[in-house]
């Protein structure tokens, strides 16, 4: 059994993982200041590939990034191609995974008591030092389970990332390709390996989300 759909789906995982940890921190942490009516509608923004089809956002990022696009030539010239590539499955996976980020971690700042903040400022802190050692470490339960969101979401990702960068054995299959090629061509066996590979990380993972759901209900 080849495990390079496995290496590549953990990979992909991973590296959208770390993008879509600082950008949805940092969307979350500005967002969560602004006005209802601003906030409303960049949420809408923010959250859309949340509700849009997988395929969708694949469609709209071959539109972006391919080859025959103004930005995908360009970045061709520079010598960096997205399209069939596994790093473009990492753009993939972070778009798509993205909002789960996002709407965890402004969920958990919206709920955290501005006053530990205010507190801290007329004691002369900066607004670095109480972000990273007072907000942060009190919203750590919610970041924490959108992180694992976020990489379950991209692990499991098929509709965006087929579109983007297909199935190319030993460069770009990832496990949900894998297991709809394996199954197109007849080949229930493996394809039903590949389920089990990745209902087991799937059900590891919403068991860590859980176990962090009841960590932060038994805090005082």
């Amino acid at each position: 059994m080849n495990w390079f759909p496995l290496w590549n789906s953990v990979r992909i995982a991973l590296c959208s993982c770390v993008i879509v940890f600082f950008a949805g921190i940092f969307a979350a942490h500005q967002v969560a200041k602004l006005p209802p009516a601003v906030k409303g509608a960049l949420d809408v923004l923010l959250t859309l590939p949340l509700v849009l089809p997988p395929t969708v956002c694949g469609y709209f990022l071959l539109r972006v990034f391919g080859v025959n696009r103004p930005l995908g030539a360009f970045l061709q010239s520079m010598g960096v191609r997205v399209v069939m590539t596994w790093y473009g499955g990492v753009l993939a996976a972070a778009l798509v995974s993205f909002p789960l980020m996002y709407r965890t971690a402004r969920g958990a700042f919206e709920a955290f008591d501005v006053t530990l903040s205010r507190s801290a400022q007329t004691l002369g802190l900066s607004n670095a030092f109480i972000f990273w050692r007072i907000q942060m470490p009190a919203c750590r339960q919610g970041i924490l389970a959108g992180t694992v969101l976020a990489f379950a979401r991209a692990l499991g990702e098929y509709g965006a990332t087929s579109m983007l960068i297909g199935y190319i054995p030993g460069r770009t299959a990832t496990i949900s390709t894998t297991v709809y090629q394996l199954w197109r061509t007849g080949n229930e066996a493996d394809a039903f390996r590949w389920v089990l590979v990745n209902l087991t990380i799937s059900v590891t993972v919403l068991l860590a989300v859980n176990l962090l759901e009841r960590r932060h209900k038994r805090e005082p």
